[in-house]
């Protein structure tokens, strides 16, 4: 049996783009992340993955570079929380709300699913 755990639209400031105007200026990156997980045999914090220990993953991996692609930003968070927290699979969608593309737009995203081999 497994449960999938969530942390939808958190919000971090990051340096992240393909051309180096993007990468001057801090922006808002927003982060939708599900960890599919063993379902726990108790009621206790050590036997799932702490939301707070998966946050401060995405923000050590988000300040560790300036990526230029979303797609390679999604692909290392992915890989690094299944390094780090037991989950089975995971899934990262990173969405970029102030971006640029000479039209009206909510946002780009890149997503990326991963499982445990």
């Amino acid at each position: 049996m497994s449960v999938v755990v969530e942390i939808a639209g958190l919000e971090l400031a990051g340096r992240h783009g393909a051309l180096d105007a993007e990468r001057e200026e801090l922006q808002p990156f927003l982060y939708d992340v599900e960890l599919e997980l063993e379902e726990p045999a108790t009621d206790q914090l050590v036997q799932t993955a702490d939301y707070r220990e998966v946050v401060a993953l995405i923000r050590e991996v988000s300040h560790s570079r300036q990526f230029h692609l979303l797609e390679s930003l999604a692909s290392t968070l992915a890989d690094t929380i299944l390094e780090r927290f037991p989950a089975r699979s995971v899934y990262v969608r990173v969405r970029k709300p102030h971006v640029l593309l000479g039209l009206p737009v909510d946002y780009t995203a890149a997503s990326v699913r991963r499982e445990r081999r």
